[in-house]
């Protein structure tokens, strides 16, 4: 019996300040990932623009900076899939929607349909990340997008700190997560609990294994004012093993995922068929 596996592409990218340039390297990018062979291409959060969001919200946000669904990325993006014939995940956009701000993704199949968005859920504010001054918490819930290569979720940086995220989403069906993500060293802040970088790719790699599912994270690449973001873009199978992990420097990462491997996971260890929910009721207080 034939396996099920798709190839994935996660797109590190260096942020430039004009967003039509960001735009185009995008696209650059998925023609890359699509020519070796990549079903899925994945790019990071807030591709079209330079992290913002590192600076306190004191003037009002340059309008160039905000994009619509539809607007100028879904058409870029659009066009890309249906070019090249492969699942696009727009990252995340700085989405304007009548008074609100999100921190919106979107998806993509290879005829170029836009299958959903999602908007970032958790929305963190801390040292050079001022977040919920720009942002309105999403307000899609989690997605799962069935598509030709697989189900999966799509979530933003700051969710993959919450592993409620993860499990509600593959208790809805995803095969995968993905979370298109910006994050790094700040200048001048010390790491004092530990190293981030280890922390971030830890908890995603216990996502994947308590939910018996593939995880990829991408992240951007460059020094942006007081910020070095890491790269180091990977995927993880189903059971925690890092399948492939880029450096720091812009690429298109060619990685291939066994979703059968997920399957025998889940029946195997009976994560989900062995949950007592009835003892869960914690979760949904708040602290």
């Amino acid at each position: 019996m034939t396996r099920r596996k798709v190839r994935l592409g996660l797109l590190q990218m260096r942020m430039q300040e004009d967003p039509i340039s960001n735009l185009e390297r995008a696209v650059a990018l998925i023609e890359r990932a699509a020519s070796g062979g990549a079903n899925l291409v994945c790019l990071p959060e807030l591709f079209t623009t330079k992290y913002f969001a590192q600076y306190e919200a004191k003037d009002e946000v340059p309008s160039e900076l905000l994009d619509t669904v539809p607007g100028k990325a879904s058409g870029l993006l659009s066009a890309a899939a249906r070019k090249n014939g492969v699942v696009v995940i727009g990252g995340s956009i700085f989405e304007s929607d009548k008074d609100k701000m999100f921190n919106t993704s979107m998806v993509f199949d290879p005829r170029g349909k836009l299958l959903g968005i999602y908007r970032k859920t958790h929305i963190p504010q801390d040292q050079h990340y001022f977040e919920q001054e720009y942002f309105t918490p999403g307000d899609t819930g989690f997605q799962v997008f069935d598509t030709e290569f697989g189900r999966f979720s799509v979530m933003i940086c700051y969710d993959q700190w919450f592993p409620e995220a993860a499990r509600v989403s593959a208790l809805k069906g995803a095969e995968m997560a993905f979370y298109p993500t910006a994050i790094g060293t700040v200048k001048g802040i010390k790491q004092t609990e530990g190293n981030w970088h280890r922390a971030w790719e830890n908890v995603m790699r216990g996502h994947a294994i308590a939910n018996g599912m593939a995880v990829a994270g991408i992240n951007r690449v460059g020094r942006e004012d007081q910020m070095s973001f890491w790269g180091g873009s990977f995927a993880i199978d189903a059971f925690g093993k890092t399948l492939k992990r880029a450096g720091r420097d812009e690429t298109a990462l060619l990685v291939d995922v066994d979703l059968d491997h997920g399957r025998e996971v889940r029946e195997g260890w009976g994560f989900f068929s062995n949950r007592r929910p009835e003892c869960y009721s914690r979760l949904t207080e708040r602290a």
